[in-house]
């Protein structure tokens, strides 16, 4: 009986860790029907499989347990189309020409928020190019037209980097602040410090500090920044590395348009 009631609540503590999710899919996308789509995430450094499925009649699904919550990317073949939080709960997953969301979720909706207004700055910044062509059609002197250009952005650049201060500094405790991390850090060849940087390592928690690219990455620019002061560094580094891709960071939308 004691026995019984040992692998009973083995079960279930195994069961109250795990992650269960389920993802609905729709596309109206056409050159994306019969195609196979696949979930995918890392662990251990290595690209895992999760799931995978037919798009038959613009509709997919994908469903399964992991043992903790975590970023996964939706892939077609070998590409990388679009990231994805799997956590409890009903994940629903939307690709069209205008938009491509996943909803449903706390950390998803989260995700996709930003997203949105990440592209929107970007978009705002293509826009810069279409302005000074306009700008010099309409025979405004050359000064002028570079100073207003320069002066948008400038106001664009404050204003990704403070979405991106905000958005990690908001998500310490999950999964989204270090996948954050990441794509800031990603524009560097090899790891730095900077104002923006050292600002976010100051507020961050220890959740946060303890996550293995967070850590390896802050670790290194700190080996650098000594370097770069002529300090000597005891303990030996590669100043051009760069840490260890553990979230395999998705391109932020990345779906075939044909």
């Amino acid at each position: 009986m004691k026995k019984t009631l040992s692998v009973i609540l083995a079960v279930l503590t195994i069961t109250s860790c795990s992650t269960a999710f389920n993802v609905e899919g729709t596309s109206s996308i056409s050159s994306l029907d019969g195609s196979k789509l696949y979930l995918k995430t890392v662990k251990d450094e290595n690209i895992k499989s999760l799931d995978s499925c037919d798009v038959v009649h613009g509709k997919f699904r994908f469903s399964g347990v992991l043992d903790t919550v975590r970023i996964a990317s939706l892939f077609m073949d070998d590409e990388s189309l679009m990231p994805v939080v799997l956590e409890d709960g009903e994940i629903t997953i939307q690709i069209d020409r205008a938009k491509q969301t996943v909803s449903g979720t706390a950390l998803n909706d989260t995700l996709y928020k930003f997203i949105d207004l990440f592209n929107q700055l970007d978009n705002r910044m293509n826009e810069l190019g279409h302005k000074q062509n306009q700008m010099i059609l309409e025979g405004i002197d050359e000064n002028i037209i570079m100073q207003e250009v320069e002066r948008e952005a400038a106001k664009i650049a404050d204003e990704r980097e403070q979405l991106m201060t905000t958005s990690i500094v908001q998500n310490f405790n999950n999964v989204l602040g270090p996948y954050f991390f990441e794509m800031l850090t990603s524009v560097y060849r090899f790891p730095v410090l900077t104002p923006q940087i050292e600002y976010i390592m100051s507020k961050a928690t220890n959740k946060f500090k303890s996550d293995r690219y967070v850590s390896e990455y802050y670790e290194t620019a700190q080996q650098n920044e000594k370097r770069m002061q002529g300090f000597d560094v005891d303990t030996p580094a590669d100043a051009n590395a760069v840490p260890a891709d553990t979230a395999k960071r998705a391109p932020i939308v990345n779906i075939p348009q044909n």
